[in-house]
């Protein structure tokens, strides 16, 4: 059973940032930041702690206005879209989400046709058949009866990137898709979104905190520091000793990662100075 909406054999969507400024209460976390999102390939976010990597990843998901500038989806500014027209293109799974106590797998799932439906088209064996099949692409049909509650860390996550896929868009959001994952469940979860971009074609952007597993998942790195892009590209392009320790304040060697080919990181140490002056903010 396949998805049925590829990506591949239908026009692709761009996402992009123009000179958003972001914030919380009188708190400004990213100023005047502008970037183009690369269709069809996995986008991986990095920096430190605060610099505003979920910030900008929760502005581009249209969970967050921009006190100024604006994103735009194929051009126009997402913030004047319908809410079901960008749901039907961009799906975004937050770093925390919640569901309802004792919601199963395949209600949860079945909540990403949401976008698709309105009262003159209510559910539909299309419906049906888009939920079946995002649950053999993440490998849990057969716990589709199951509460969430009565999951595994990584079969929560396959879960609600089950949904995601439900509802059928070509660009998937994921901050920080491994949170609270051991090492073996976060290569599960991102052998997983890696197969889906290859199968599929869609665009992945995503904020990760383990350099070496953004390293190795990722087609492109936008490299952030308060609130600004320092660095974006190719992993083998962007990943130095000197940007790690201007970044991150972290003294390491890179190598090349013997399975990958792509850059590995050893870390020495760190000094005891901030990499940069990032804000004291939890994003």
């Amino acid at each position: 059973m396949t998805l049925t909406a590829d990506p591949r054999t239908a026009e692709q969507h761009r996402l992009s940032a123009d000179s958003v400024t972001l914030g919380y209460g009188d708190r400004v976390i990213v100023d005047g930041l502008s970037i183009d999102i690369q269709t069809g390939v996995i986008t991986t976010v990095i920096g430190p702690n605060g610099c505003g990597k979920s910030t900008l990843l929760r502005s581009l998901g249209r969970l967050l206005r921009p006190r100024s500038g604006q994103v735009l989806l194929d051009g126009k500014a997402i913030a004047a879209m319908k809410t079901r027209d960008v749901a039907r293109v961009v799906g975004m799974l937050p770093q925390t989400p919640v569901a309802p106590e004792g919601l199963t797998v395949a209600d949860l799932v079945a909540r990403g046709r949401h976008p698709h439906q309105s009262w003159l088209r209510q559910w539909s064996a299309d419906d049906e058949t888009e939920v079946a099949a995002a649950l053999d692409q993440t490998g849990i049909a057969d716990l589709a009866d199951r509460t969430l509650d009565e999951l595994s860390g990584g079969q929560r996550q396959r879960a609600w990137i089950s949904m995601a896929l439900a509802q059928g868009t070509d660009i998937l959001l994921l901050d920080e898709p491994t949170t609270y994952l051991d090492l073996a469940h976060s290569l599960e979860v991102l052998d997983l979104v890696d197969r889906l971009h290859a199968d599929f074609g869609r665009t992945v952007v995503m904020v990760v905190h383990d350099l070496n597993l953004a390293i190795r998942y990722s087609d492109q790195l936008i490299v952030m520091c308060a609130g600004r892009i320092v660095a974006q590209g190719r992993p083998a392009d962007v990943i130095s000793a000197d940007l790690l320790l201007e970044v991150f304040g972290l003294q390491a060697t890179v190598l090349e990662d013997p399975v990958s080919g792509r850059p590995m990181i050893i870390p020495i140490g760190t000094r005891h100075v901030r990499g940069c002056d990032a804000p004291a903010d939890p994003m």
